[in-house]
């Protein structure tokens, strides 16, 4: 089977994980083989002792990048829900996978802030809203949209199973489930 990297890129507390696992879940049942690269566990793991600035978060998607196209270039499919709020960044990764000849698809989960700040599941809005952090993503630190995604996903008007629906026409219309 073909690997393929599907990045799902949006603000904290978009639906990006959920749909991710809903999708995986999904694509396991029917053979394929998948990884679900979660930005929480890869800042745990992969890139430890990175910072939030614009340098350190480039480093931090180019690293999951990487990652993605190797494990895709070996016949998985990669999940990534991973909030990549820079535009160069998340080209530069789609460039990677085309020099590559590795599928690349960019998914945008197009939550608006204020449903993801009603959402907050790891409290960051509220915290940021408190003044104990700064540079939340689409609050006090930018966000940049994708222009063209392969995808846009409203989540915050269907349902998750909706939104994994959603995504898994746009691989079977790629050729990839």
């Amino acid at each position: 089977m073909t690997g393929a990297t599907i990045w799902l890129t949006g603000l904290p507390s978009a639906g990006k994980t959920t749909i991710a696992y809903e999708l995986a879940g999904r694509l396991r049942g029917e053979g394929h083989r998948v990884e679900v690269l979660d930005g929480d566990e890869i800042r745990e793991f992969l890139s430890a002792g990175l910072g939030f600035g614009r340098e350190d978060r480039h480093t931090n998607v180019q690293r999951i990048g990487f990652v993605a196209e190797l494990l895709a270039s070996n016949g998985v499919k990669v999940l990534v829900p991973v909030i990549a709020p820079y535009a160069d960044s998340r080209e530069a990764v789609r460039k990677r996978h085309g020099a590559e000849g590795t599928p690349y698809l960019e998914v945008h989960v197009a939550t608006p802030v204020e449903v993801c700040a009603g959402r907050d599941v790891k409290g960051l809005y509220a915290r940021q809203a408190a003044g104990e952090i700064s540079g939340l993503t689409g609050v006090d630190d930018p966000y940049e949209e994708p222009e063209s995604p392969d995808l846009r996903i409203e989540s915050h008007t269907q349902t998750v199973r909706e939104s994994a629906q959603a995504l898994y026409a746009l691989l079977t219309g790629r050729g990839l489930a």
